[in-house]
């Protein structure tokens, strides 16, 4: 399981021309499955998230979690993250979780998500989606089981 966070002072997801989901100050994860992700890496990925401390304390110093700062999480389905870019011109999907696994992955991870933490917006799985954010700092982390 990878993912990208990207902390921002706002985000949001448009689908169809519809804005389905929106967050002010907090964290934009995209997530991508791999073959063999389970609920384990679910629980541990997530802990991981809400408590990293990558927002800014009164000095200046990444010393703050999104929890304590009260911010909102927006997580995004992006199987791209999984691709295999070792070879070639063109990135491979043999790497990512099959579809169907992924989709179940994805409920898993925001039922999961909701249950740990209070302010949980949502991109659509297998949807075409435009993700708009205002990156804050730029500060951009990757973050895998």
């Amino acid at each position: 399981m990878i993912t990208l966070l990207q902390r921002v002072s706002s985000a949001s997801v448009t689908i169809n021309k519809e804005t389905v989901a929106i967050i002010k100050k907090g964290i934009l994860v995209f997530v991508g499955f791999q073959p063999g992700d389970s609920q384990q890496h679910i629980d541990k990925l997530l802990d991981k998230i809400i408590h990293y401390r990558i927002f800014e304390d009164s000095d200046e110093k990444m010393n703050l979690s999104v929890t304590d700062i009260d911010g909102e999480l927006l997580i995004v389905p992006q199987f791209t993250l999984a691709a295999d870019t070792k070879k070639g011109l063109r990135p491979g999907f043999s790497t990512a979780a099959s579809p169907a696994d992924g989709k179940q992955l994805f409920k898993d991870f925001l039922l999961t998500a909701n249950k740990q933490f209070p302010k949980v917006q949502q991109g659509e799985f297998s949807a075409k989606m435009d993700v708009t954010l205002t990156n804050t700092g730029p500060a951009t982390f990757w973050l895998e089981v």
